[in-house]
């Protein structure tokens, strides 16, 4: 068990903090952000204190942390505070959802993985990752670091996902694909090819019709 601290007081930080009570070992003890966004000295009931100062309270060698940052700058965010933290000395604790079924493959550290993903046997997830709900992970994949997969989203067996890259809601990735770094693979998105660095896919939303509710029979 870690006592840890968690960085951020977005929606995301709400959600890492209710996990980690719920159904992990650990035990979250406060939480932190830059002192520019120190709005009140308390949040979720916990302490809340300035990153910049964050060994005077809570020290690496008692605290572990997590970055709970969600996909902003594609990734970059979380990323610069997850490298800043582990420069000065802190461990991190990663979350898997006792829901997921998960077969033990390696998992990296800073990672949240919820509830009904379907990770196969023979993948590996680098750090510093975020796989929110109901996702099916086919064997042999490969997710490297600093990724953030939605909800909904099916990688076929042996899909490569590059570092920094974001997936959407009901995305499907076709089996050996290798997706770039720094990708942004939008809802609903099908890939059914390799994809260069930097790439960006959107399917766009579904068209509204001319004709009103009223008028349809159902």
């Amino acid at each position: 068990m870690a006592k840890v601290v968690i960085f951020g007081s977005s929606e995301i930080a709400e959600m890492v903090h209710f996990y980690l009570t719920h159904d992990s070992e650990h035990e979250v003890v406060a939480f932190t952000v830059d002192r520019d966004y120190l709005k009140a000295d308390s949040f979720q009931g916990l302490p809340m204190v300035p990153y910049e100062q964050l060994e005077q309270y809570y020290p690496p060698d008692q605290y572990h942390l997590f970055i709970a940052i969600s996909y902003q700058k594609v990734n970059k965010l979380r990323a610069q505070k997850y490298l800043a933290a582990k420069a000065r000395g802190y461990n991190f604790v990663s979350y898997i959802s006792s829901k997921a079924c998960y077969y033990n493959t390696p998992v990296g550290e800073n990672c949240c993985i919820l509830e009904n993903n379907v990770i196969q046997p023979f993948t590996s997830i680098g750090d510093n990752c975020l796989l929110l709900g109901a996702n099916q992970i086919g064997h042999h994949c490969v997710i490297n670091d600093h990724c953030f997969l939605a909800a909904g989203i099916s990688l076929g067996g042996g899909v490569n996902v590059g570092e920094y890259t974001f997936i959407g809601l009901n995305a499907t990735v076709r089996n050996y694909i290798k997706i770039g770094t720094e990708n942004i693979i939008g809802a609903g998105s099908i890939i059914l090819s390799d994809t260069e660095d930097r790439a960006v896919y959107s399917p766009g939303g579904t068209i509204k019709m001319e004709v009103p509710s009223n008028l349809i029979r159902i």
